[in-house]
């Protein structure tokens, strides 16, 4: 199967909330390596932190809209936290700062895509 055959597939079998999840995934994983990147490796720590940049702006974006459906209360925390992320991403960037609160934010994000656990049948 061709990337392109896998990703309409993916795109197909996928609502937007799972889509979203595997998009922050990708962007967390990739800030994570860049933690752990070698100093002099700044090439590869400032594409992951863009590409998470990005992400963000993207979501601000798109909750400026005035068609967006999310609750109004909700997205202005996303482009609230969306601006934190950008300021924030610059302290990395001039290295004031550690990526770790970034990789946090976006698990709690993720966790809110995933949704809340279903509770465990107990046993009798």
């Amino acid at each position: 199967m061709s990337l392109k055959a896998y990703t309409q597939a993916t795109a197909r079998a996928e609502n937007p909330r799972q889509s979203e999840y595997r998009l922050f995934s990708q962007v967390t994983h990739a800030l994570i390596e860049a933690e752990g990147l070698d100093t002099t490796d700044i090439g590869g720590r400032m594409q992951a932190l863009d590409w998470n940049r990005r992400l963000w702006s993207t979501l601000a974006t798109d909750c400026a809209d005035p068609g967006n459906a999310l609750p109004q209360p909700l997205r202005a925390q996303i482009i609230s936290i969306s601006l934190w992320v950008s300021r924030y991403t610059s302290l990395v960037m001039q290295r004031e700062e550690d990526i770790g609160p970034l990789v946090e934010i976006n698990r709690m994000v993720m966790q809110g895509l995933a949704g809340a656990p279903q509770p465990q049948p107990q046993a009798a």
